[in-house]
């Protein structure tokens, strides 16, 4: 009798800012895996969940397909190891690292990996404490959330008027101040069980590569294996695994950079739970079979819940 397939809850939703791209990327798992004999899996919407909640929806293994603070950035995964089911991604300590950007930031200096000047944003201090141009955004959100640039004083006074604003709605959310690297290329790396992807090239055809730019329109450009100066290539990937090491990051991560026009790279983020949406770089990067494995999306997902069930007691 032929064994039963590994039934899989994969969770999407959550009650974060990326909530939509979420529950994209979870109906695009959950299709593209019904089709794999050794697997069924299930779409299960949730918003906060409770740990009777959680224990509740049933599966061998659980794919936590969130994005955001809550989602992705420590809460869910506290729930998860008390669940004791084998699960896909970062553990709690390691996702609440890598969610928050100056821990990140603070990663990267250990580590000896370039990152632009950056401080908390104080609400009593009406100077930038960076010179312009600068980036605010919120220290726990992805995605381009939040997100706004400053040129001079006067953009800085409006932007910190407009925290305070968002404040009241969100009193938990802290914000940061980040020197903004101008006309720049953004490259990505991504990673799969400690071992780098093909480096991908994000060419928005607007300024900023916002959220509109990430998820919704189709005038985005990217490119797998980009030229770069030489060794360059190497060094990002070398530096992107030994940060996803010292955050503890597992299975899978994307470390995100910005290369200014001198070709110094800065690191920007780590996202521990890369999208994956038609437009998402992880699965792109991931079925490049020049530099890559070659996994096409749904290996990919069937990939990560094999980790999760080899080594879900490993950090």
């Amino acid at each position: 009798m032929p064994n039963s397939p590994t039934t899989v809850a994969i969770l999407a939703g959550g009650p974060d800012a990326e909530r939509e791209i979420s529950l994209i990327g979870g109906k695009a798992v959950n299709a593209a895996l019904a089709d794999r004999d050794n697997l069924k899996s299930t779409l299960h919407v949730i918003d906060r969940l409770t740990q009777t909640q959680l224990r509740d929806i049933p599966g061998d293994v659980i794919f936590p397909l969130l994005h955001g603070p809550w989602g992705e950035g420590g809460p869910l995964q506290d729930l998860l190891e008390t669940d004791g089911r084998p699960y896909v991604g970062c553990r709690p300590a390691a996702a609440r690292l890598a969610m928050d950007k100056i821990a990140t930031k603070l990663a990267a200096i250990r580590s000896s990996i370039p990152t632009a000047p950056a401080a908390i944003l104080a609400t009593r201090g009406e100077r930038c404490p960076i010179p312009f141009p600068v980036v605010v955004k919120p220290v726990h959100e992805g995605s381009s959330v939040g997100v706004r640039f400053c040129k001079d004083h006067a953009e800085f006074t409006q932007t910190r008027a407009s925290v305070l604003e968002d404040l009241k709605s969100h009193p938990t959310r802290v914000f940061m101040i980040e020197a903004a690297i101008l006309n720049a290329r953004e490259l990505t790396v991504g990673i799969l069980d400690g071992a780098a992807l093909p480096i991908v090239e994000i060419k928005p055809a607007v300024a900023f590569y916002d959220y509109e730019a990430k998820y919704t329109r189709d005038d985005t450009r990217y490119v797998v294996r980009p030229e770069l100066p030489a060794g360059l290539a190497e060094r990002l990937k070398q530096d992107a695994v030994r940060l996803a090491r010292e955050l503890g990051v597992r299975h899978l991560c994307r470390v995100d950079y910005i290369l200014g026009r001198d070709g110094a790279p800065n690191l920007l983020e780590v996202n521990t739970m890369p999208g994956f949406t038609s437009h998402s770089l992880f699965p792109m990067a991931a079925a490049d079979a020049v530099e890559g494995p070659g996994l096409i999306f749904a290996e990919l997902a069937s990939r990560l819940i094999m980790l999760a069930l080899r080594n879900t007691s490993k950090p």
